[in-house]
């Protein structure tokens, strides 16, 4: 059997423009075919590609398997790596069975009675003593859509806080933010068979080939067919998926706005721009093509550290296209200017006209699997069905399906965005915590600090989980949670495809669900509606669903008529799913009619230099009623640029073996031992001048910590050092010493508009501890050296740029978490 944590994309299915990409059913079992009692229908929860497949179920009751389904609209039977073997932690002995109650500083074993009564007290005393700002709430980007509703009602309609928001703020809110300030509403505008039907690729810091594996394949075999899209890939290193470009533009972290706006100039200079589309259908060209007008392709090489040449090679595909697909990730959104960059792509895609056709889009990527969930329901940053929390209209319509009266939910200002939480948390003013399928104690910045928050004593911090992570470590109450399989729920995926993944096995032990454990809690905190009666008055996921996408009535995200019936034997369905459009809609804007209007649009915007919230009567005085919005951005460099101290750049991403903090990925076999421990990248001329070669034990030191790891001397342009960030301290042999996570040398800092943290940027400077034959002595393994080849997704060497370059952000893919640790409260 082919082992695909090597052959990662497994064989190539050659396809033209037009036509159906063809099947190919992937599948994994552990044991024989014969000993499969039934395959349960379901969906992949290990990236945002949102891939159907069925779970093989033994006849004693034990997931044993997997199978891609070939009907499936967004995969077409395909898998990736994670796909293939991840499920297998599911199975895992150490699984959480019984919930922990901290006693005299330890974790001891409860009953849930006992767990539960000691968060409902402190629920209740928090709010009699403090208020319902004292409270919050930290999710997942991996529950389903029926949980993070079960949690914003209850949270922003039942306690009345604010403080409510997913790690997905960590991976992909530049993505809702971007979508909302150019077209008035989250939602990718296209379809992943607009790749199947396109001439030209742009991808913009996004490593397709090891964030999504099997749309990587779908690329793969457009550009191994008989008509060749042309592909060009912006990105510090020299990734799989660079490695395929016809133009590689290798910029210097943080210099994303200044490619982009020389890539507008060129289209403007050239007349490479449809102006009849854009006079009809879009505002602020004048505005855009001023600020633009300056930004040759000299002037962004002399800052983006890429030639002036390629520069305009890339503009010529681009803005010779006639079909152009752009995809935008970690590189963009994690980086300096995030949401200023990401607008950028899109308003590429407005001057062209290239938008609500087949073939035409931008995808501003979600990173995991039900980020989208997260934005649709409101439980990331933003009111549920897309509303907008400044329009009064809005908020009642919430507070009469909710049956609670407006003033109930907070809408004095914007939800609470994560880093902003655990500030309160850091200042006392937030007393209670829960935390939900992640583990912010190795994903978010600036390690260090964090521990210091989740171990505050006036903290009291819940966590809801399948495993005992970092982040469990340092709680007050540990919930044992269902895994996907154990649970039935609905998820959304990158191109707005819907799957409902049915419950194919029983959670071990005394593991429950997350929306019964929400629905228990709701129950004990006796929340109420304004007429006496439950606030949830739901008996399973299927009557939240009811009540989530009778909500969405009307709203950009329409899903009304998307019952758990329809969802059933589907390939998956894409909103909107209207009465009227039963089978689900494929593109939107398909009229070059935006939702912008002031009474319609999800947020009336912010200043995409300072993130100035634009309020109501700005945005009504310049309606854009129904057109796009092209909004320009001014290049700013990076806020720590490097020096003698610190000469060189950090760079954290995605790595294809790997999810998050690896509290399911590190606990499969197959992928813990394709990539089984931390290294660092470094380009050849740097480590030449440091003495280091590849294997070699390095420390990679910035102003806020550090990390060790053996060396990797390729394919990163010089000054730029990258780091996976997926390894944390629950499997490490050495209990309580903090080097191994990257995030322990990131920075406290984020886009001021997407609030989202910027990961892609961070001065350091390496030095070697010892060669690589010491490395070993360390336990690291050998395959962990990369004497020979890299690990799969890292590459050769590429040419580097001049030293003392001024830095800055973009590349390869960060996103948020879920692992176990070393410390805690005493």
């Amino acid at each position: 059997m082919t082992d695909r944590t090597v052959d990662l994309w497994g064989a190539r299915t050659p396809f033209g423009a037009g036509e159906r990409w063809p099947e190919r059913v992937d599948r994994h079992l552990t044991v024989d075919e014969s000993e499969v009692h039934t395959w349960v229908p379901s969906v992949c929860v290990l990236c945002s590609n949102g891939c159907g497949l069925d779970i093989a179920v033994s006849h004693d009751g034990r997931m044993v398997g997997v199978r891609g389904r070939a009907r499936d609209r967004v995969s077409h039977g395909r898998l990736g790596p994670k796909g293939l073997y991840g499920w297998q932690a599911v199975n895992s002995p150490d699984r959480l069975t019984r919930p922990l109650v901290r006693v005299a500083g330890r974790l001891e074993p409860a009953d849930w009675d006992t767990a539960l009564r000691a968060v409902t007290d402190r629920s209740r005393q928090v709010l009699a003593e403090h208020g319902p700002l004292a409270m919050a709430f930290y999710t997942s980007g991996q529950l389903f859509a029926e949980e993070y509703y079960a949690q914003t009602v209850i949270a922003r309609g039942g306690i009345g806080t604010p403080h409510l928001d997913g790690n997905t703020r960590l991976c992909t809110a530049t993505a809702e933010w971007a979508l909302i300030e150019s077209f008035g509403s989250d939602g990718d505008p296209g379809s992943y068979t607009d790749v199947d039907l396109c001439d030209t690729l742009f991808l913009v810091g996004h490593n397709t080939a090891e964030t999504q594996t099997v749309l990587w394949s779908r690329v793969l075999d457009r550009l191994h067919g008989p008509d060749r899209p042309r592909l060009v890939v912006a990105d510090p290193r020299l990734t799989p998926t660079a490695r395929e470009a016809d133009v590689h533009l290798a910029l210097r972290p943080g210099t994303n706005v200044a490619l982009l706006n020389a890539l507008l100039h060129e289209i403007v200079e050239h007349g490479r721009l449809d102006r009849e589309f854009v006079d009809a259908h879009t505002t602020g060209y004048e505005e855009l093509a001023a600020a633009v007008a300056d930004w040759s392709p000299d002037r962004a090489a002399g800052i983006c550290g890429v030639p002036a040449g390629d520069i305009r090679a890339a503009a010529r595909i681009l803005g010779t296209g006639e079909r152009l697909v752009s995809t935008v990730l970690q590189g963009v959104y994690q980086s300096h200017q995030a949401t200023a960059a990401a607008v950028q792509v899109n308003n590429l895609h407005l001057l062209r006209g290239m938008i609500g056709r087949p073939g035409c889009t931008v995808f501003q990527m979600n990173g995991q699997p039900t980020a989208q969930n997260t934005r649709e329901t409101g439980a990331n940053g933003a009111l549920p069905a897309f509303r907008n929390w400044q329009n009064e209209a809005h908020v009642r319509e919430i507070a009469e399906a909710w049956n609670v009266e407006p003033l109930r939910i907070p809408h004095w200002a914007p939800p609470t965005p994560a880093m902003e939480i655990f500030r309160y948390c850091e200042e006392g003013s937030v007393k209670f915590l829960w935390v939900t399928g992640t583990n912010p104690a190795v994903s978010l910045p600036e390690l260090r600090r964090i521990r210091s928050v989740l171990g505050r004593d006036g903290l009291f911090l819940v966590v809801s989980d399948a495993f005992r992570t970092e982040t469990a470590e340092f709680a007050d109450v540990v919930l044992p949670a269902a895994l996907w399989g154990e649970k039935t729920g609905c998820c959304t995926n990158a191109d707005r495809t819907v799957h409902l993944s049915e419950k194919a096995v029983e959670p071990p032990g005394e593991a429950r669900a997350d929306f019964d454990i929400l629905l228990e809690y709701a129950r004990r905190m006796d929340l109420r509606d304004k007429d006496g009666g439950p606030l949830l008055a739901w008996r399973s996921p299927e009557d939240a669903w009811r009540d989530f996408t009778a909500l969405t009535r009307g709203r950009p995200c329409d899903q009304s008529a998307l019952t758990y019936e329809r969802l059933r034997g589907s390939g998956g369905v894409q909103w909107p799913c209207t009465p009227g459009a039963p089978d689900g809609t494929e593109r939107l804007y398909t009229d070059h009619v935006f939702p912008t209007r002031a009474d319609q649009c999800e947020d009336y915007g912010h200043d995409l230099t300072t993130g100035a919230q634009y309020g109501a009567g700005e945005y009504r005085a310049h309606d854009p009623a129904g057109r796009a919005r092209l909004r320009p951005a001014a290049y700013l460099p990076p806020h720590e640029p490097v020096d003698e101290t610190y000469p060189l750049q950090l760079t954290t991403g995605r790595t294809v073996h790997h999810w998050h903090t690896r509290t399911r990925t590190g606990r499969v076999p197959e992928l813990r031992r394709a990539a089984p421990d931390v290294w660092v990248q470094l380009s050849a001329e740097d480590a030449g001048e440091l003495g280091i070669a590849d294997g070699d034990l390095v420390r990679v030191v910035s102003r806020r910590g550090e990390i060790e790891a053996p060396a990797v001397c390729r394919g990163t342009r010089r000054g730029v050092v990258f780091a996976p960030f997926h390894y944390g301290y629950w499997d490490q042999t050495e209990p309580g010493r903090h080097t191994r996570a990257a995030n322990e040398a990131t920075r406290t800092e984020w886009d001021p508009v997407s609030k989202q943290p910027l990961y892609k940027y961070s001065a350091v400077r390496v030095q070697k501890i010892s060669s690589a034959a010491t490395a070993l002595a360390h336990g690291l393994a050998d395959s962990d050296r990369q004497t020979d080849a890299p690990p799969p997704g890292t590459l050769t060497a590429e040419p580097g740029a001049p030293a003392g370059e001024t830095p800055g952000t973009a590349g390869t893919e960060s996103t948020g978490s879920t692992a176990a640790g070393p410390a805690g409260k005493g």
